[in-house]
């Protein structure tokens, strides 16, 4: 990409330039429509080179253009057209899949679909297959001629669809179906087209094709968790119902637990199926957008692409949103029911922790009272020991005649002194070990 240049005080100057602006311009061209030649045949494969396998399939494709001597693809590059001989390869890389589309000459008065599809595809053994094939198309793009078989004798009556181009220059036809060789085929009838405007159908009626077959891909993924997700739906209804009639805790976790596992099996479900379910809805409106382009009219007696598809491949695409949808509001209801019963738990974990701690309440208070009879009764019983060993020392003390008042007077009056002295000391004690365990 050239630098936008300023002339400033006539000498050049180049913008900096962000880094993808390249890129992001180039986008705008990196699939142009290319001219084709009536009659041709368009052989065109889609493969699957997800999971690392769309570098294998670029290496490869390096390695055929430099064996035929043409221009190799770069490392950005997602689209490369090159010639090898008469023959023409258009290679994309898209996000999940790859495609090659050969454009080999054909004969203006050959019958449709002839010479059969399976001995032009060796072309495509030229490279190693890129992955597991989705798209094997057969498109035969030849002049209106009266002597020609009509389309509805060349596919299956019950699938056929059919329509014209806006202005009428173009018919194309198909039914959709592998024929015995593996490949849909798709007649295009020439009523005036020029090469670029051949060119320009050929390729959004390819893309209709295969887009339309990536996005039925999320079918089968909706069929697999269908029935995964009934189960838990039912077992959600039924679990709400267990819930109203659960009045103890073990009851409230064991089924939080249930719809803790549930809400995870959804979760998985969802993530593994998140992409594929995103993908094919962009693929149908590339489908739509497309048919929409050629500005399809219908053909007396035959239905069109679009009106074909929406019969068919739109009930498959709303199985699709369906369950997604249903993944989305049950992955929400799992959440707040698991919410609701976590709630209720934690309530019934308070009013337990509540009645443990008044049950403690009520011991510390009969231990308080406990511990005051035995204080009381630890005073009463130093005061009567104190009070015998002060009794000891008096009566010794009278009959060696060192006191002359009577001893029981003096123990009398000592009793209420050794009770206060040892009630206070007591007491004393008591406060430092409370002060101490503050």
């Amino acid at each position: 990409m050239n630098d936008v240049v300023l002339l400033v005080d006539n000498e050049p100057r180049s913008l900096s330039t962000h880094k993808l602006r390249s890129a992001v311009l180039g986008e705008l061209h990196a699939r142009p429509f290319t001219p084709i030649a009536v009659s041709s045949r368009i052989l065109h494969f889609a493969f699957d080179t997800s999971e690392g396998r769309a570098q294998t399939d670029r290496v490869n494709l390096a390695e055929l253009c430099s064996k035929h001597g043409v221009t190799l693809p770069s490392l950005e590059e997602r689209y490369h057209r090159v010639q090898l001989g008469t023959t023409a390869l258009r290679w994309e890389q898209h996000s999940e899949f790859t495609t090659y589309t050969w454009e080999i000459p054909s004969d203006v008065d050959v019958e449709p679909f002839s010479p059969r599809a399976e001995s032009l595809a060796a072309v495509m053994g030229l490279v190693p297959q890129p992955g597991p094939l989705l798209v094997a198309l057969d498109l035969h793009l030849l002049p209106e001629q009266q002597d020609r078989p009509a389309p509805r004798l060349l596919f299956d009556r019950a699938s056929l669809a059919m329509a014209e181009n806006s202005d009428g220059k173009a018919i194309y036809a198909t039914d959709f179906q592998p024929d015995s060789c593996g490949f849909v085929r798709v007649l295009v009838i020439d009523r005036g087209l020029d090469r670029e405007r051949a060119g320009a159908l050929v390729q959004r009626v390819i893309e209709v094709e295969t887009y339309r077959t990536f996005a039925l891909l999320g079918l089968p993924e909706a069929h697999r968790l269908a029935p995964t997700v009934g189960l838990i739906e039912k077992r959600l209804a039924e679990v709400m119902d267990e819930m109203r009639g659960a009045k103890d805790i073990a009851s409230n976790r064991q089924l939080l637990n249930e719809l803790t596992e549930m809400a995870a099996e959804v979760e998985a479900g969802a993530a593994a199926s998140g992409f594929r379910f995103g993908a094919s809805r962009a693929y149908e409106e590339i489908v739509a957008q497309r048919l929409q382009t050629i500005g399809e009219r219908k053909l007396s007696g035959f239905p069109t692409w679009s009106s074909f598809l929406a019969r068919r491949m739109a009930p498959a695409m709303r199985t699709c949103i369906t369950l997604d949808a249903r993944q989305g509001n049950l992955s929400v209801k799992l959440s707040r029911a698991a919410d609701l019963l976590r709630t209720r738990v934690d309530v019934e974990l308070e009013q337990q922790n509540q009645e443990l701690l008044q049950s403690m309440n009520a011991r510390t208070r009969l231990q308080l009272r406990l511990q005051t009879t035995v204080e009381g009764l630890s005073v009463a019983a130093i005061t009567y020991y104190v009070v015998g060993l002060f009794a000891y020392f008096v009566k010794a003390a009278h009959d060696s005649g060192r006191v002359s008042i009577e001893p029981n007077y003096m123990i009398a009056g000592f009793v209420p002194v050794a009770t206060i002295m040892i009630w206070s000391i007591v007491r004393r004690i008591r406060r430092k070990h409370v002060s101490d365990e503050g």
